[in-house]
């Protein structure tokens, strides 16, 4: 049975107006009424069905209010740089003795670093690692010589934006407990990343068809972008 602040809230979406982000972030906050930080979710309908074939996004986007989440991070890495990735915080640091323990199953981080040298080794494992999107990739900036960047990165707001069949992504950005500033700033790092990436395809008509907005437990309403992407 619904709850009653679930009835509450509108019922319709698609009879809803479509408005700019900057109102509809307190619409959203207003429709957060349960007991915890909801996360504030972006939802895009991308171009991707074209006639010579599908487009595909992924990349990454350093937000710059932050994500709200904690993120454990992995690398794998020579000795010689093993203190530089745990000094940028990095959760757990090893070389080929952790990959053994990959291998074996051990999975407990959520984004996985190494350094070009490692990669060779790592990309044995991809029947391991690719179904959990977790296998280092050097356009994701996940395998570099700089680990104390790319740990740095994403322990502080980076997010991978990636499509599906459908030409759907879904990318958080930020928490209800986020000033409207962080939202709006993260909102706009997103759009201007799928801006250039759309500069990179080759594409017939406009990338973005549709924009939405939602909470945790929220209903989403249609964002109207201040320009065509």
């Amino acid at each position: 049975m619904p709850s009653k602040r679930f009835k509450q809230l509108p019922k319709k979406t698609k009879d809803l107006t479509a408005d700019l982000i900057e109102k509809l972030l307190q619409v959203i906050k207003k429709n957060c009424t349960t007991k915890f930080d909801e996360s504030i979710d972006l939802s895009f309908q991308v171009n991707n069905k074209q006639k010579k074939g599908e487009v595909n996004i992924r990349t990454v986007v350093n937000l710059p209010g932050g994500t709200g989440k904690a993120v454990k991070v992995a690398v794998v890495c020579e000795d010689t740089k093993a203190q530089e990735a745990k000094d940028a915080g990095a959760d757990i640091v090893g070389s080929d003795e952790f990959i053994e323990k990959i291998k074996a199953g051990e999975l407990d981080f959520e984004k996985l670093i190494c350094t070009p040298g490692m990669m060779v080794k790592l990309s044995k494992l991809g029947k391991v690692l690719g179904p959990k999107g977790l296998m280092p990739n050097p356009k994701l900036g996940s395998v570099s010589d700089d680990v104390k960047q790319a740990v740095t990165d994403a322990k502080s707001g980076q997010v991978e934006i990636r499509n599906d069949k459908d030409g759907n992504i879904g990318v958080s950005i930020g928490k209800k407990s986020f000033h409207d500033d962080q939202l709006l700033k993260n909102f706009h790092a997103i759009l201007d990343t799928l801006e250039k990436e759309k500069g990179n395809l080759t594409l017939k008509g406009d990338l973005i068809k549709n924009t939405f907005v939602t909470s945790s437990m929220g209903v989403s309403y249609k964002v109207k972008l201040g320009k065509v992407i």
